[in-house]
């Protein structure tokens, strides 16, 4: 095995993480089903957590760059890893993402995602999908918040291509909101699967805003070309060479 030690490291946190997850889902649970704030809260106090035990557990500092958006927009993000989710959500106000159905039913991570907004989708047929995705964000569009999608659709490895869904543009076109990109290269020492966790500073960037009012197929063509630059950018300042896989 290579690097055993930081491999036990790896492990002790992935576990107290868990643990952490369970405990502060019991102690906030009381405030969180009486108040939508009480749940962030206990989003966001976990979402501290991580990174904090992260950085000297593991090694692996992190970093939020770009302005953060406080109103009411879309955020279409790169998704690599559980850890941009925490630094996209724990670095804005109140955000809520369009996630998978069967996620409603995993312990703690599904009764708080509802309870903060997020928006389940059946991905089985892809316009049917689209279409309730569609109706579920226009039922809930009075809660204000900012809704974040991963354009790709799912956790997508460093160097790998996956086209963008269209699952973004709809959004952007329905909803007539800006639009903040977010690039990301968590996934150089956060792998979407498995227990080693490499030691250095993994990135969330917002990228600049993109206006409301485009053509859905020319949003989505500077959504895909912003986000993937940056996070190409990104994943080489990591050392990682994107091109060479």
């Amino acid at each position: 095995m290579k690097h055993p030690v930081q491999w036990l490291r790896s492990l002790i946190f992935v576990v107290q993480m868990y643990l952490a997850m369970g405990v502060l889902g019991i102690v906030f649970l009381p405030w969180a089903l009486v108040s939508r704030r009480g749940a962030r809260v206990a989003c966001k106090s976990f979402c501290r957590w991580v990174r904090w035990t992260a950085a000297w557990m593991v090694g692996l500092r992190s970093e939020v760059r770009g302005t953060p958006p406080r109103g009411e927009v879309l955020i279409a993000a790169k998704h690599q890893s559980f850890l941009d989710i925490i630094l996209i959500f724990g670095s804005i106000p109140a955000g809520k993402f369009i996630m998978k159905r069967e996620l409603m039913w995993a312990p703690v991570i599904g009764q708080y995602a509802l309870r903060i907004g997020c928006v389940p989708v059946d991905r089985g047929k892809r316009s049917a999908a689209i279409r309730q995705m569609s109706e579920d964000v226009a039922r809930g569009a009075q809660e204000p918040g900012q809704l974040i999608i991963y354009a790709q659709g799912t956790r997508v490895a460093p160097g790998r291509k996956v086209p963008y869904k269209v699952g973004a543009g709809v959004l952007y076109d329905q909803l007539g909101q800006d639009c903040v990109p977010a690039a990301t290269n968590v996934g150089v020492f956060w792998p979407r699967r498995g227990i080693y966790r490499k030691p250095g500073l993994a990135v969330v960037e917002f990228l600049p805003v993109i206006p409301a009012g485009l053509d859905k197929d020319s949003f989505m063509a500077r959504l895909e070309r912003e986000v993937e630059d940056a996070s190409d950018r990104l994943m080489r300042e990591a050392g990682f060479d994107p091109g060479a896989v």
